[in-house]
């Protein structure tokens, strides 16, 4: 329950944090060796840009995690605090079925380009583990919101007991 508890509190934190440094020192490496030895590294940009695939999908369940997500707010200032949880509900029921739509999807391709044997063109990486970082991220990112929908679900509830 302990390791639970840590996956769930610093999964994408600590994946995001360690791909940006592992990104980076790909990239210096790669300006090194290009301006320093002459010579160039083959694989650095192509191994930064699909880490940075994997950094975005995850990023955005992680800022699900955080409610940092971009949302206009004008409709929160003519409603009650009620109202406000219940149009968030909605809110989240809605983009739940948009994320599972696109986990499903995305694993599909994926699937696809496992089985074609579709190979990235200077690492020779199946580019599947590339376009794997959709279906996981938005899996991730319906698992935040399921946790976001309880907890606003369990605010409304503790709102209503309140007001009796």
């Amino acid at each position: 329950m302990k390791l639970f508890k840590i996956l769930d509190e610093k999964l994408e934190e600590v994946f995001l944090i360690y791909s940006l440094i592992f990104t980076v020192a790909i990239i210096f490496l790669q300006v090194v060796m290009r301006y320093v030895f002459k010579n160039s590294l083959s694989w650095s940009e192509e191994l930064a840009r699909y880490i940075f695939l994997w950094q975005i999908w995850v990023g955005a369940s992680y800022a699900v995690k955080k409610s940092k997500h971009l949302r206009v707010g004008i409709i929160n200032s003519y409603i009650s605090e009620k109202g406000k949880i219940i149009v968030e509900i909605l809110v989240i029921i809605l983009w739940i079925c948009f994320s599972v739509f696109l986990t499903t999807k995305s694993a599909e391709l994926t699937g696809l380009l496992f089985k074609r044997n579709q190979l990235s063109p200077a690492m020779r990486m199946p580019m599947g583990y590339a376009y794997a970082s959709v279906p996981v991220g938005c899996g991730l990112m319906t698992l935040r919101l399921l946790q976001r929908a309880y907890i606003n679900i369990k605010t409304m509830s503790a709102k209503e007991v309140e007001v009796k």
